[in-house]
Protein backbone atom coordinates (compact mmCIF):
# COMPACT_ATOMS: atom_id res chain seq x y z
CA UNK A 1 0.00 0.00 0.00
CA UNK A 2 1.40 3.12 -1.12
CA UNK A 3 1.87 5.93 2.26
CA UNK A 4 4.04 8.25 1.09
CA UNK A 5 1.64 11.21 0.35
CA UNK A 6 4.04 14.26 0.51
CA UNK A 7 7.94 14.19 -0.06
CA UNK A 8 9.07 16.31 2.82
CA UNK A 9 12.08 17.06 4.20
CA UNK A 10 15.01 14.46 4.71
CA UNK A 11 15.11 13.87 8.36
CA UNK A 12 17.86 14.78 10.58
CA UNK A 13 19.78 13.86 13.60
CA UNK A 14 17.90 14.78 16.74
CA UNK A 15 18.81 14.55 20.24
CA UNK A 16 16.36 13.57 23.18
CA UNK A 17 17.16 14.40 27.09
CA UNK A 18 15.15 13.08 29.92
CA UNK A 19 14.90 13.30 32.99
CA UNK A 20 14.57 17.15 32.98
CA UNK A 21 12.88 17.58 36.53
CA UNK A 22 11.07 20.56 37.52
CA UNK A 23 10.22 21.00 40.77
CA UNK A 24 6.60 21.51 41.32
CA UNK A 25 5.61 21.39 45.22
CA UNK A 26 2.23 22.00 44.71
CA UNK A 27 2.07 18.84 42.59
CA UNK A 28 2.61 16.52 45.23
CA UNK A 29 5.28 14.83 43.30
CA UNK A 30 8.00 16.98 41.13
CA UNK A 31 7.09 17.43 37.24
CA UNK A 32 9.53 15.23 34.66
CA UNK A 33 10.10 16.23 30.84
CA UNK A 34 11.57 15.12 28.28
CA UNK A 35 13.18 17.30 25.34
CA UNK A 36 13.59 16.08 21.54
CA UNK A 37 15.31 18.44 19.68
CA UNK A 38 17.03 18.68 15.88
CA UNK A 39 20.88 18.91 17.05
CA UNK A 40 20.74 21.98 14.39
CA UNK A 41 18.98 24.77 12.62
CA UNK A 42 16.97 28.17 14.39
CA UNK A 43 13.98 29.23 15.00
CA UNK A 44 12.56 25.75 15.70
CA UNK A 45 8.64 26.12 16.63
CA UNK A 46 7.93 23.66 19.58
CA UNK A 47 5.65 20.68 20.31
CA UNK A 48 3.77 20.28 23.58
CA UNK A 49 2.54 16.93 23.89
CA UNK A 50 0.52 15.17 26.04
CA UNK A 51 0.39 11.48 26.45
CA UNK A 52 -2.80 9.53 26.93
CA UNK A 53 -4.03 7.92 30.36
CA UNK A 54 -1.29 6.11 31.82
CA UNK A 55 1.48 6.50 29.99
CA UNK A 56 4.42 8.49 30.03
CA UNK A 57 7.28 11.16 28.75
CA UNK A 58 8.97 7.76 27.14
CA UNK A 59 5.71 6.85 24.94
CA UNK A 60 4.45 8.26 21.37
CA UNK A 61 7.86 7.66 19.72
CA UNK A 62 6.63 7.26 16.37
CA UNK A 63 5.14 10.49 16.56
CA UNK A 64 7.75 12.72 18.52
CA UNK A 65 10.53 10.76 16.90
CA UNK A 66 9.29 11.60 13.57
CA UNK A 67 8.42 15.36 14.40
CA UNK A 68 11.82 15.92 16.05
CA UNK A 69 14.03 14.68 12.83
CA UNK A 70 12.24 16.81 10.50
CA UNK A 71 12.62 20.60 13.10
CA UNK A 72 10.42 20.10 15.82
CA UNK A 73 11.68 20.62 19.64
CA UNK A 74 8.89 18.21 21.44
CA UNK A 75 8.71 18.61 25.05
CA UNK A 76 6.57 15.78 27.03
CA UNK A 77 5.70 15.33 30.20
CA UNK A 78 4.76 12.66 32.82
CA UNK A 79 1.35 13.42 34.21
CA UNK A 80 0.10 12.29 37.23
CA UNK A 81 -2.31 9.68 35.55
CA UNK A 82 0.87 7.79 34.81
CA UNK A 83 1.22 4.40 35.85
CA UNK A 84 4.55 5.31 36.85
CA UNK A 85 3.18 7.05 39.48
CA UNK A 86 0.74 4.81 40.48
CA UNK A 87 -1.86 7.51 42.46
CA UNK A 88 -4.99 5.95 43.56
CA UNK A 89 -8.38 6.53 43.43
CA UNK A 90 -8.70 7.57 47.37
CA UNK A 91 -5.54 10.14 46.27
CA UNK A 92 -7.05 13.52 46.84
CA UNK A 93 -5.89 14.93 43.10
CA UNK A 94 -7.62 11.93 41.35
CA UNK A 95 -10.79 14.57 40.76
CA UNK A 96 -7.93 16.74 38.98
CA UNK A 97 -6.04 14.87 37.45
CA UNK A 98 -6.96 16.59 34.38
CA UNK A 99 -6.78 19.92 35.60
CA UNK A 100 -3.32 19.09 36.79
CA UNK A 101 -2.28 18.03 33.19
CA UNK A 102 -3.23 21.85 31.96
CA UNK A 103 -0.75 22.71 35.07
CA UNK A 104 1.82 20.75 33.93
CA UNK A 105 2.04 22.00 30.49
CA UNK A 106 1.52 26.05 31.85
CA UNK A 107 4.89 25.09 34.22
CA UNK A 108 6.25 23.58 30.69
CA UNK A 109 5.42 27.10 29.29
CA UNK A 110 6.45 29.25 31.81
CA UNK A 111 10.03 27.45 32.10
CA UNK A 112 10.96 27.37 28.77
CA UNK A 113 14.41 29.01 29.42
CA UNK A 114 15.15 25.96 31.67
CA UNK A 115 14.37 22.93 29.78
CA UNK A 116 16.48 25.12 26.89
CA UNK A 117 19.51 25.05 29.46
CA UNK A 118 19.34 21.63 29.68
CA UNK A 119 19.71 20.58 26.60
CA UNK A 120 22.92 20.72 25.10
CA UNK A 121 23.44 23.23 22.19
CA UNK A 122 19.08 24.41 22.33
CA UNK A 123 19.49 27.48 23.81
CA UNK A 124 18.36 30.32 21.79
CA UNK A 125 17.26 28.13 18.91
CA UNK A 126 13.33 27.84 20.00
CA UNK A 127 10.93 30.69 18.27
CA UNK A 128 8.31 31.07 21.19
CA UNK A 129 6.22 32.24 19.02
CA UNK A 130 5.35 28.71 17.10
CA UNK A 131 4.14 26.36 19.82
CA UNK A 132 1.61 23.94 19.19
CA UNK A 133 -0.24 21.82 21.88
CA UNK A 134 -0.91 17.85 20.99
CA UNK A 135 -1.93 14.97 22.67
CA UNK A 136 -3.89 11.34 22.38
CA UNK A 137 -6.56 10.41 24.05
CA UNK A 138 -6.77 12.06 27.62
CA UNK A 139 -3.92 14.25 26.45
CA UNK A 140 -6.15 15.21 22.83
CA UNK A 141 -8.68 16.97 26.20
CA UNK A 142 -5.54 18.61 27.43
CA UNK A 143 -4.29 20.07 24.21
CA UNK A 144 -7.59 20.99 23.30
CA UNK A 145 -8.32 23.08 26.83
CA UNK A 146 -5.03 25.01 26.14
CA UNK A 147 -6.87 26.75 23.10
CA UNK A 148 -10.00 27.03 24.66
CA UNK A 149 -11.90 24.02 25.25
CA UNK A 150 -14.01 24.33 28.64
CA UNK A 151 -14.53 21.02 30.96
CA UNK A 152 -16.97 21.65 33.37
CA UNK A 153 -15.23 20.73 36.78
CA UNK A 154 -16.84 18.04 38.76
CA UNK A 155 -16.64 19.32 42.33
CA UNK A 156 -17.51 22.98 41.56
CA UNK A 157 -19.63 23.06 38.78
CA UNK A 158 -17.64 25.81 36.92
CA UNK A 159 -16.38 25.64 33.57
CA UNK A 160 -13.12 28.03 33.44
CA UNK A 161 -11.39 29.01 30.69
CA UNK A 162 -7.68 27.31 30.90
CA UNK A 163 -6.12 28.36 27.57
CA UNK A 164 -2.95 29.84 27.11
CA UNK A 165 -1.85 32.48 24.15
CA UNK A 166 1.71 31.03 23.98
CA UNK A 167 -0.46 28.38 22.14
CA UNK A 168 -1.44 28.95 18.55
CA UNK A 169 -3.17 25.64 17.59
CA UNK A 170 -3.84 22.00 18.50
CA UNK A 171 -3.48 18.51 17.01
CA UNK A 172 -6.48 16.18 18.68
CA UNK A 173 -5.62 12.50 18.61
CA UNK A 174 -8.54 9.76 19.11
CA UNK A 175 -9.76 12.44 21.50
CA UNK A 176 -12.88 12.13 23.42
CA UNK A 177 -16.28 13.92 22.65
CA UNK A 178 -18.83 15.89 24.46
CA UNK A 179 -20.59 14.50 27.33
CA UNK A 180 -23.74 14.23 28.51
CA UNK A 181 -26.52 11.60 28.38
CA UNK A 182 -24.00 10.32 25.48
CA UNK A 183 -21.61 9.17 27.74
CA UNK A 184 -21.57 5.06 29.35
CA UNK A 185 -22.26 4.69 33.07
CA UNK A 186 -18.32 3.61 33.09
CA UNK A 187 -17.25 7.14 31.64
CA UNK A 188 -19.88 9.02 34.11
CA UNK A 189 -18.53 7.29 37.25
CA UNK A 190 -14.85 6.99 36.75
CA UNK A 191 -13.99 9.46 34.30
CA UNK A 192 -15.73 12.74 35.64
CA UNK A 193 -14.11 15.59 33.37
CA UNK A 194 -15.84 14.15 30.11
CA UNK A 195 -19.31 14.64 31.80
CA UNK A 196 -19.84 18.04 30.11
CA UNK A 197 -17.45 19.89 27.39
CA UNK A 198 -17.84 22.51 25.65
CA UNK A 199 -15.81 22.57 22.06
CA UNK A 200 -17.97 25.87 20.77
CA UNK A 201 -15.27 28.17 22.60
CA UNK A 202 -12.44 27.16 20.39
CA UNK A 203 -11.25 29.35 17.56
CA UNK A 204 -7.43 28.50 16.99
CA UNK A 205 -6.85 26.38 14.21
CA UNK A 206 -6.12 22.57 14.63
CA UNK A 207 -6.33 19.14 13.14
CA UNK A 208 -8.45 16.39 14.95
CA UNK A 209 -7.73 12.20 13.92
CA UNK A 210 -10.30 10.17 14.54
CA UNK A 211 -9.94 6.44 13.35
CA UNK A 212 -13.49 5.41 12.05
CA UNK A 213 -13.19 1.74 14.09
CA UNK A 214 -12.61 3.77 17.62
CA UNK A 215 -15.64 2.60 19.47
CA UNK A 216 -14.54 3.49 22.99
CA UNK A 217 -16.12 2.41 25.72
CA UNK A 218 -17.09 5.75 27.34
CA UNK A 219 -19.56 6.54 24.72
CA UNK A 220 -22.82 5.10 23.21
CA UNK A 221 -22.54 7.06 19.76
CA UNK A 222 -19.42 4.57 18.72
CA UNK A 223 -16.22 5.97 16.85
CA UNK A 224 -18.45 9.05 15.48
CA UNK A 225 -18.04 10.58 19.11
CA UNK A 226 -13.87 11.38 18.46
CA UNK A 227 -14.90 13.93 15.33
CA UNK A 228 -16.49 16.19 18.26
CA UNK A 229 -13.38 18.25 18.08
CA UNK A 230 -13.49 18.94 14.90
CA UNK A 231 -17.49 19.24 14.19
CA UNK A 232 -18.39 21.32 17.47
CA UNK A 233 -15.42 23.53 17.58
CA UNK A 234 -14.97 26.81 15.64
CA UNK A 235 -11.56 28.44 13.71
CA UNK A 236 -10.26 26.68 10.69
CA UNK A 237 -10.04 22.52 11.65
CA UNK A 238 -9.41 20.25 9.65
CA UNK A 239 -10.49 16.59 9.86
CA UNK A 240 -8.03 12.81 8.92
CA UNK A 241 -10.18 10.26 9.38
CA UNK A 242 -7.96 6.95 9.19
CA UNK A 243 -9.55 4.40 7.83
CA UNK A 244 -10.02 0.94 9.64
CA UNK A 245 -8.15 2.76 12.52
CA UNK A 246 -9.32 2.02 16.13
CA UNK A 247 -7.92 3.88 19.62
CA UNK A 248 -4.30 3.68 18.72
CA UNK A 249 -4.49 4.30 15.10
CA UNK A 250 -2.47 1.51 14.31
CA UNK A 251 0.18 2.02 17.04
CA UNK A 252 1.43 5.63 17.47
CA UNK A 253 1.78 4.84 21.04
CA UNK A 254 5.04 3.07 20.72
CA UNK A 255 6.87 0.76 18.47
CA UNK A 256 5.61 -2.72 19.62
CA UNK A 257 3.42 -1.50 22.06
CA UNK A 258 1.41 -4.18 23.25
CA UNK A 259 -1.85 -1.76 23.86
CA UNK A 260 -2.49 -1.35 19.97
CA UNK A 261 -5.33 -3.65 18.45
CA UNK A 262 -4.91 -2.33 15.08
CA UNK A 263 -1.31 -2.76 14.66
CA UNK A 264 -0.91 -1.55 10.63
CA UNK A 265 2.54 0.77 9.97
CA UNK A 266 0.86 2.24 6.96
CA UNK A 267 -1.50 3.77 9.53
CA UNK A 268 1.06 4.99 11.67
CA UNK A 269 2.76 6.50 8.27
CA UNK A 270 -0.10 8.21 7.46
CA UNK A 271 -0.85 9.71 11.12
CA UNK A 272 2.83 10.72 10.70
CA UNK A 273 2.80 12.20 6.97
CA UNK A 274 -0.42 14.03 8.19
CA UNK A 275 0.49 15.17 11.55
CA UNK A 276 4.33 16.69 10.30
CA UNK A 277 2.52 18.14 7.30
CA UNK A 278 -0.03 20.35 9.65
CA UNK A 279 2.60 20.97 11.93
CA UNK A 280 4.46 22.70 9.01
CA UNK A 281 1.38 24.57 7.79
CA UNK A 282 0.18 25.99 11.16
CA UNK A 283 3.45 27.41 12.19
CA UNK A 284 3.80 28.83 8.81
CA UNK A 285 7.15 26.37 8.25
CA UNK A 286 5.98 25.21 4.70
CA UNK A 287 2.46 24.51 3.47
CA UNK A 288 3.31 22.13 0.22
CA UNK A 289 3.24 19.05 1.63
CA UNK A 290 -0.18 20.21 3.17
CA UNK A 291 -1.63 21.17 0.11
CA UNK A 292 -0.12 17.35 -1.21
CA UNK A 293 -1.44 16.00 1.73
CA UNK A 294 -5.05 17.33 1.24
CA UNK A 295 -5.67 16.90 -2.35
CA UNK A 296 -4.27 12.96 -1.72
CA UNK A 297 -6.98 12.18 0.73
CA UNK A 298 -10.17 14.68 -0.57
CA UNK A 299 -12.35 12.71 -2.11
CA UNK A 300 -12.63 9.85 0.31
CA UNK A 301 -11.10 7.42 -2.19
CA UNK A 302 -7.27 6.56 -0.64
CA UNK A 303 -7.05 3.31 1.28
CA UNK A 304 -5.98 4.75 4.28
CA UNK A 305 -8.02 8.05 5.43
CA UNK A 306 -9.87 10.91 4.43
CA UNK A 307 -8.95 14.60 4.79
CA UNK A 308 -11.21 17.72 4.89
CA UNK A 309 -11.56 21.07 6.23
CA UNK A 310 -13.60 23.93 7.57
CA UNK A 311 -13.31 27.55 7.56
CA UNK A 312 -13.09 29.68 10.40
CA UNK A 313 -16.56 29.80 12.41
CA UNK A 314 -17.50 26.80 10.28
CA UNK A 315 -18.06 28.22 6.87
CA UNK A 316 -17.26 26.41 3.99
CA UNK A 317 -14.91 23.50 3.58
CA UNK A 318 -11.41 24.78 1.75
CA UNK A 319 -9.24 24.83 4.38
CA UNK A 320 -9.31 28.22 5.00
CA UNK A 321 -5.96 30.05 6.00
CA UNK A 322 -4.63 29.30 9.88
CA UNK A 323 -4.04 32.27 11.98
CA UNK A 324 -3.93 32.75 15.85
CA UNK A 325 -7.11 32.52 17.92
CA UNK A 326 -8.07 35.55 19.45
Amino acid sequence: MTTNLTTGPEPTAFVSVKPIVLSSPQRGADLHVRVSAPVTGSRLPIVLFAHGFGSDLDGYAPLVDHWAAHGFVVVQATHLDSHRLAIGADDPRAPHLWRHRVRDMKRILDQLDTLEGRVPGLTGRTDRGRIVAAGHSFGGQTAGILVGLRVRDPQTGIAEDLSDPRVMASIQLATAGKGGDELTRFAHDNLPWLREQDFSQITAPGLVVAGDEDALPLSTRGPAWTTDPYTLSRGDKSLLTVHGGQHFLGGISGYGSAETTDENPDRVALVQQVTLAYLRHVTGTDHTDWEAARLALADGTHPLGRLESKRRYGVGRDGGTAGRHG
